[in-house]
C-alpha cells in the first residue's frame, strides 16, 4: 500500500497490530502506533484498544494506564468497549479494585443501553467473585430490554456456576425455561455440567430428557459432558456410547467431532485390561466413522488385547499393511503369536 501510495488509514494499521498480536509479536505494536502518529493517522477507539492489549502482554500495566489517560485527551475514551478491555486486563492481573472502577466507568459510558455491554459487566464482575454486583446488572440488563435473549442467561447461568451459586443458576434456569420459545441446548449444557462434576448424574440425565422432549437435541458438548462423567467413573460401555453418539452427531458445518488421544488411550487400555476383544474391535469401528487414519497406538492396543485374551486373528498382518500401520518391535512379536498365517 505504500509502495503504491494509497492511503493509509487507522483501520490499515488496525489489521496489521491485530495480526501481530494473534501471531504473539505483541512488541511490534508500539512501534506501528508511533509510526501512525507521524503519519499523521487518528488514533481509533479500536487502535488504543489493541495498543493496551499489547503492554498487557508484556505485564505493563502501567503502560496501559498511561493508553488510558492519552485516550481520554484524544477524546476516544468515551466508547464503552474500552473500559470494558481495561476492566479485563485488570482482572487478569489480580487488581479487582481497580477492574470494579474500570466497569463503573464501563457502565457510565454505555448511555445507549447496549445489550454486548451488559454481557462483558456480567462476565467481569463475575471473573472479580463479586456476586452483588452480577445481579445488580442482570436486573439491570432485563431492565433495558423488552425480551432477555436466550444468549443473555446463558451468560448468567455460566457466570453463576462459576461463582458456585447453583440454587441461583437452577432458579435462573427455571426462569429461562419457563418463557423461552427456543429451547437452547448450550444453556441445558452449562447446568448438566454441574451436575455431572457434582456426581448428581440422574439431574443431569434427567436435564437431558427434558431438554430433548422440548426439541433440544444433545450436542457435542452435552455428550462430552456424559463421557467425561463415565470415563471418571469407570463405566465404559456408556463413555463408548458417548463417543459413538458425538461422532454420530457431529459439530456442525460438516465438521467431524473426534475424541481425544487421552480417551482414545483410557478405552483402548480398559480392552486390554479386561481382555475384551469384541469391545476393542466394536470401538474401532466406531473411530473409523470419525477418523480416516486411525494410527499405530491403537492397533497396537488392539493387538495386546487380543494377546492378553489368548485370540488369534488370521489376517492382522493383512488389516496392518492396509491401514498403513507400523508397530514397534515388541507388538510385533505379540503380532507373530496371534498371527496363523
Amino acid at each position: 500500500m505504500k509502495e503504491l501510495n494509497l492511503p493509509l488509514s487507522s483501520m490499515s494499521y488496525n489489521s496489521l497490530m491485530t495480526l501481530y498480536t494473534k501471531i504473539g509479536q505483541s512488541e511490534k505494536v508500539p512501534g506501528i502506533i508511533q509510526e501512525m502518529k507521524a503519519c499523521g493517522v487518528t488514533l481509533d477507539s479500536f487502535s488504543y484498544n489493541v495498543w493496551m492489549r499489547a503492554l498487557a502482554a508484556s505485564n505493563d500495566t502501567s503502560g496501559v494506564e498511561r493508553v488510558i489517560e492519552e485516550s481520554k485527551r484524544d477524546g476516544q475514551a468515551d466508547d464503552w468497549t474500552t473500559y470494558s478491555n481495561l476492566a479485563s486486563i485488570y482482572v487478569d492481573t489480580g487488581l479487582f479494585e481497580k477492574a470494579e472502577n474500570a466497569l463503573k466507568e464501563l457502565e457510565r459510558k454505555n448511555v445507549l443501553k447496549d445489550i454486548s455491554a451488559f454481557q462483558f459487566l456480567l462476565t467481569l464482575y463475575g471473573r472479580t467473585g463479586n456476586l452483588v454486583e452480577v445481579y445488580r446488572i442482570w436486573r439491570s440488563l432485563r431492565l433495558a430490554s423488552s425480551k432477555t435473549a436466550n444468549i443473555s442467561y446463558l451468560n448468567m447461568i455460566q457466570v453463576l456456576t462459576n461463582l458456585k451459586d447453583l440454587p441461583g443458576a437452577e432458579k435462573c434456569f427455571r426462569e429461562w425455561e419457563s418463557g423461552c420459545s427456543t429451547y437452547d441446548i448450550r444453556i441445558a449444557n452449562v447446568l448438566m455440567g454441574v451436575y455431572a462434576e457434582q456426581g448428581l448424574i440422574e439431574k443431569a440425565q434427567e436435564l437431558k430428557e427434558r431438554a430433548h422432549k422440548k426439541g433440544a437435541k444433545p450436542n457435542v458438548k452435552t455428550w462430552e459432558i456424559f463421557l467425561d462423567y463415565y470415563l471418571k467413573n469407570g463405566d465404559i460401555k456408556l463413555a463408548v456410547d458417548c463417543v459413538a453418539n458425538a461422532i454420530s452427531t457431529g459439530r456442525g458445518n460438516d465438521e467431524k467431532w473426534v475424541p481425544s488421544s487421552e480417551t482414545i488411550g483410557t478405552l483402548m487400555e480398559h480392552f486390554v485390561r479386561e481382555k475384551d476383544v469384541d469391545g476393542a474391535e466394536g470401538f474401532l469401528e466406531i473411530l473409523k466413522k470419525a477418523i480416516d487414519d486411525i494410527g499405530d497406538e491403537v492397533f497396537e492396543s488392539l493387538i495386546r488385547t487380543y494377546a492378553a485374551a489368548g485370540r488369534t486373528s488370521p489376517n492382522m498382518h493383512r488389516r496392518l499393511k492396509m491401514e498403513k500401520v507400523e508397530v514397534s518391535e515388541a507388538t510385533k512379536k505379540l503380532l507373530d503369536a496371534i498371527s496363523t498365517e
